[in-house]
C-alpha cells in the first residue's frame, strides 16, 4: 500500500532555521508585502474630481437662459426646441448706393515756389540795411546799400577818357575831309587818304570802348544798391552793416522765400501714376488738401500742378507738386504736412460700412441679416475705402443689412437681435408688408427653405434691454 506524504503548510515569512545535521528540503514561501495605502488616496482623488466636474456642469446648465416658446411649439409652449439658442444683440446697417471720392494720402514737404539768396554783385562796405527780418517785400524793393563812391569815381574816369577819345575822333574826321579834297585836286597821294580813313575808324572804336566803360561804371554803381529779385518773406540777416561784402560770399546778405503761392512736394505710389497723368494731360483740376501733422486741422486747399519725370526705383513712388494760395500763411517752408489728393470719383457705387468687413478663412466677408433674424456669411470683393465706408465690387446688393457691431460672437445661422447704438431693440420687418430690396442675396441665389417666418422666434422683452455685449 502506497504512503501519501503531505507537504508542510506554507508559512508567511522565511523558513525556520534548519539543523545543520538534518538535510533541508526546498519549500515554497511568500514574502511579506506592505499595505498599499497610496491606492486609497488615488481613488479618493478621482472621486473628488468627478464630483467637481458634475457640480460645474450643473452650475453651467443653471446659468443658460431659457429659450422662450415659439408659435411653432404649440399654444401651451410644449417642449423647448433643443436647437433654439438665445439671440445675440447686434447693430446692423444697410448697404447703399452712393458716390464716393477716392483720395490718396501722403506725407509732403512744403517748399517755396521760389527761393533766392540775395548776394552783393559788387565788392564794398555795407553801409545800410533797409529791411526787417521776417518782413514781406515786393520785387525791386531796396534791401541794402553798398558804399557807391568807388563806382562813382570809376564812372567819372570812364566819362573823361571817352571825352578825350571823341575829340581825337573829331579831329581825325576833319583831316580826312581835307585829304579827300586834296586828292580830288590831285595834290596828294591816295595812300595818305586811306591812312587817314583807318585812323578815323580806329578812333571810332576807341569811343565805343569808352562808352562801354561808362555803361559798366554806371552798372556797378547801380549794383551798389541791393534790391529784392522776387516778392516774398525775407529771412534772418546774414551780415551786419559796416562789414565788407563780396560777390563771392556764399551766405549772401539775406534769403527771400516766395510763400504766396507756396508749393508742396509729396510722393504717391506708382499704381496711381496712370490716373494722375491722365488728369494732368486732360487738364482736369485735381484738388489737393494739406492737413496738419495729426491730420485733424486742414491748413490749405490747392491744386495739383505737375509731376516728376521718373519713378523712384527704391520706393516705387513718383513725386507730385501741388500749389496753394497760402493767403493766411498757414504753410511754411520745409513744413511736414499730411496731403490728401483726390484721384477719382466713383458714381453709383455699392457702399458698405467699413466696420462690417470681416477677415478670416473665407477671405473677406460680412455677416448679412436675413428676414428670419439669422445671419449668413457672405464673401465680398472690396474696392477703394474712404473713411467709414468701403466700396464693394461683388457679393452684396443695396438694401442688405450687414452687422457692424457684435460680429465677434456670430457664426453661420446664428440668431440675432438688431438693436440701436443706445441698446434699444429694433422691431423686425412686418410680415405681409412691403419688402425692401432683396439685397441679402446676390442675383440668381435661391432663398433657403425651411426657415422661420420673420415674426417667429422674437426675443423676449427682457433680452432687448441688455444692449450689445461689452
Amino acid at each position: 500500500m502506497a504512503t501519501v506524504t503531505t507537504p508542510p503548510p506554507r508559512t508567511a515569512g522565511p523558513p525556520p532555521a534548519a539543523d545543520p545535521s538534518t538535510p533541508v528540503e526546498p519549500q515554497d514561501y511568500e514574502p511579506v508585502r506592505p499595505k498599499r495605502r497610496w491606492l486609497r488616496w488615488v481613488v479618493g482623488l478621482i472621486v473628488l474630481v468627478a464630483l467637481g466636474a458634475g457640480g460645474y456642469y450643473w452650475w453651467s446648465t443653471r446659468q443658460t437662459p431659457a429659450v422662450p416658446a415659439t408659435p411653432a411649439q404649440g399654444p401651451g409652449g410644449g417642449r423647448f426646441d433643443p436647437s433654439a439658442r438665445a439671440a445675440f444683440p447686434v447693430i446692423a446697417e444697410p448697404v447703399r448706393k452712393g458716390t464716393i471720392d477716392v483720395y490718396v494720402n501722403a506725407l509732403g514737404t512744403v517748399t517755396p515756389r521760389n527761393i533766392v539768396t540775395v548776394k552783393p554783385r559788387v565788392d564794398g562796405q555795407l553801409l545800410k540795411v533797409y529791411f526787417e527780418e521776417g518782413q514781406m517785400v515786393k520785387a525791386g524793393a531796396l534791401l541794402a546799400e553798398i558804399d557807391p563812391r568807388p563806382f562813382q569815381v570809376q564812372l567819372t574816369q570812364a566819362e573823361g577818357q571817352a571825352a578825350k577819345d571823341r575829340a581825337q575822333l573829331a579831329n581825325a574826321q576833319v583831316d580826312l575831309e581835307r585829304y579827300k579834297t586834296l586828292l580830288a585836286q590831285d595834290s596828294i597821294a591816295k595812300q595818305q587818304v586811306d591812312t587817314q580813313e583807318a585812323l578815323v575808324r580806329q578812333y571810332q572804336g576807341t569811343v565805343q570802348a569808352d562808352q562801354g566803360a561808362i555803361d559798366n561804371a554806371k552798372l556797378q554803381l547801380t549794383y551798389s544798391r541791393v534790391t529784392a529779385p522776387i516778392s516774398g518773406r525775407v529771412g534772418l540777416r546774414q551780415v551786419d552793416p559796416g562789414n565788407v561784402v563780396r560777390a563771392s560770399d556764399a551766405t549772401g546778405i539775406v534769403v527771400i522765400a516766395q510763400l504766396q503761392p507756396v508749393t508742396a512736394v509729396f510722393p504717391i505710389p506708382e499704381d496711381n501714376v496712370p490716373v494722375m497723368m491722365k488728369r494732368l494731360t486732360e487738364g482736369t483740376p485735381t484738388v489737393v488738401e494739406a492737413w496738419d501733422r495729426e491730420g485733424k486741422v486742414k491748413l490749405a486747399t490747392g491744386k495739383l500742378v505737375t509731376a516728376d519725370n521718373q519713378i523712384d526705383t527704391t520706393t516705387g513712388t513718383v513725386k507730385m507738386k501741388a500749389e496753394f494760395a497760402n493767403e493766411n500763411s498757414a504753410l511754411f517752408p520745409n513744413q511736414f504736412v499730411n496731403v490728401r489728393m483726390l484721384t477719382q470719383t466713383l458714381n453709383d457705387a455699392t457702399l458698405v460700412p467699413t466696420a462690417a468687413i470681416q477677415r478670416g478663412a473665407p477671405g473677406t466677408f460680412v455677416y448679412v441679416v436675413k428676414d428670419d433674424q439669422t445671419v449668413t456669411v457672405r464673401p465680398v470683393k472690396l474696392g477703394p475705402a474712404q473713411g467709414e465706408v468701403t466700396v464693394v465690387t461683388s457679393g452684396l446688393m443695396p438694401g442688405a443689412r450687414v452687422v457692424v457691431d457684435g460680429a465677434d460672437k456670430l457664426r453661420e445661422g446664428a440668431k440675432v437681435e438688431i438693436i440701436t447704438k443706445e441698446g434699444q431693440a429694433v422691431a423686425p420687418p412686418k410680415q405681409g408688408g412691403p419688402r425692401g430690396p432683396r439685397g441679402d442675396r446676390p442675383p440668381g441665389e435661391k432663398g433657403q427653405g425651411g426657415g422661420k417666418r420673420g415674426g417667429e422666434g422674437a426675443p423676449a422683452p427682457e433680452a432687448a434691454s441688455k444692449g450689445p455685449p461689452s
